[in-house]
């Protein structure tokens, strides 16, 4: 649908009329980054200051929250047909049918009749029409994801936007309004959802009274991990930007806050589009059952969340693996692992996980320290390390295959993006593949392990024995 237009050079007069407050600071459009805010003054926060400064004021009923969308809804009596029809699954979901309302109601091609203009009706003009999130990459851009932990992520993703939009479209079919715009002429499609549900990620925060909320103005402060400023939610319900203690900041600096330092590449290039330079060195991929596995079906269920195989370094730069369900997957029943149904007196049935005749069902994630006291525990930490020995080595041959060939594609930021992904992520793989070959070398000299070993080994045949006895028994 076609988007309205707002300038940024409107933004005080908004902001005046909507109680938004900016204090020594001004929007301004920095180079590569899109807008973002600037000091008009030297500013200083000393260590010894009780009064912090502040930077940017937000009221309450501008912010864009689960209680936001209910307020909204009691004004817009056809906001609130839509949000009882299609909305009420999640937070998220609410807030994405309030900005697609707004969408159509900044649209120069809307026409009327549904309901109110509000502050965000104009102010959602001013957000891009494009955001650079992976989600919103043309086919040959995604491309460059291939064998990256982001790859099958994207694809997820783009899975269940398609599938929100198509519930949408299903459920709005007898509203007639919405069903015109979403199916007959198609004047909003999946495209629109997905910019709706980009513009979501990488503008929405937490807030500790309001919950998972966007917030107009603060949602253009612009990240760094050399943060100069943070924000709160004060006593009334605004939020407030203040200056960092001890931080100074000269006129015409940026002011920056940070979007989470704990954040992997991964996950800052899926939510905001790019990738801090300090991010955490670390990478998440998801984990499937051994192939052979006749218990795999009954292992995912009890395990209750999709499982997951984390990499990350420490302080010392040395690579660690986390993947609870690596353990799971290295059990079978001759290790002592079973399942159980049980039925109750209600008649309902639950599946029941026990380890050694005790009940785990509660507590899968802790598999690997119940492991610690069986005998064999460096046997299945062999198995676990086998396994994530070879995923890691797929992944990384996957990621290697794919060099090469994707020169020229996409937009040249979007290659940046993905070519430090690619080099940061072939990095940990390649660490982590060298400290997981060292593990496996030790654990094959361990006296348990090679006794294990030695115990598996067929009995030797003595071939001129069994020969002579075919001799003899020659009935022919």
């Amino acid at each position: 649908m076609r988007r309205g237009h707002f300038s940024p050079n409107d933004l005080p007069a908004w902001c005046v009329l909507n109680d938004v407050t900016f204090i020594d600071v001004k929007v301004a459009d920095i180079s590569g980054r899109g807008y973002g805010l600037v000091a008009e003054r030297d500013l200083v926060n000393e260590d010894d200051n009780v009064e912090l400064p502040t930077l940017l004021t937000v009221p309450r009923d501008l912010i864009l929250s689960a209680e936001g969308v209910e307020e909204y809804a009691k004004e817009n009596k056809n906001f609130r047909q839509l949000l009882d029809t299609a909305g009420h699954q999640s937070n998220r979901g609410d807030i994405l049918l309030f900005l697609l309302v707004q969408l159509v109601l900044s649209s120069p091609d809307y026409e009327g009749g549904q309901g109110p203009l509000t502050p965000w009706t104009q102010y959602f003009s001013l957000l891009p029409a494009e955001v650079p999130t992976p989600t919103m990459w043309s086919e040959p851009e995604l491309s460059l994801l291939k064998g990256t932990s982001l790859e099958s992520a994207v694809s997820a993703k783009l899975t269940t936007l398609t599938k929100e939009f198509d519930d949408l479209r299903a459920k709005a079919a007898q509203l007639p309004y919405w069903d015109e715009l979403l199916s007959t002429d198609e004047t909003i499609t999946v495209r629109d959802w997905v910019l709706l549900d980009a513009l979501y990620r990488s503008r929405s925060l937490g807030l500790p009274r309001s919950g998972e909320s966007m917030v107009p103005c603060l949602d253009l402060v612009n990240h760094s991990s050399q943060a100069t400023a943070y924000f709160e939610e004060n006593e009334k319900g605004e939020v407030v930007l203040y200056l960092r203690k001890g931080c100074a900041v000269t006129r015409g600096e940026e002011i920056t806050i940070d979007y989470g330092q704990d954040k992997s590449p991964a996950e800052m290039l899926f939510s905001y589009g790019f990738i801090d330079q300090s991010s955490t060195t670390s990478l998440v991929l998801p984990l499937l059952p051994l192939d052979d596995d006749p218990l795999a079906t009954a292992k995912l269920h009890a395990f209750g969340t999709p499982p997951k195989l984390e990499l990350a370094k420490d302080e010392n730069d040395i690579p660690h693996w986390t993947a609870p369900f690596v353990y799971l997957m290295c059990l079978n029943e001759e290790d002592g692992l079973q399942f159980r149904v049980l039925q109750e007196t209600d008649g309902s049935r639950h599946l029941k996980m026990f380890w050694q005749d005790v009940d785990i069902t509660q507590v899968p994630n802790t598999i690997q320290e119940l492991l610690h006291d069986h005998e064999l525990h460096r046997i299945f930490e062999l198995r676990a390390i086998t396994v994530v020995l070879n995923i890691i080595q797929q992944q990384l041959e996957d990621l290697t295959n794919i060099q090469g060939r994707t020169q020229g594609l996409g937009r040249q930021e979007t290659r940046q993006a993905a070519y430090r992904l690619r080099s940061l992520e072939a990095a940990i793989l390649d660490d982590s593949l060298h400290v997981l070959n060292e593990q496996t070398t030790r654990l094959l000299q361990d006296e348990v392990v090679v006794r294990y070993l030695e115990s598996m080994e067929p009995e030797p045949h003595n071939t001129t024995a069994e020969a002579a006895a075919d001799d003899e028994e020659d009935f022919s």
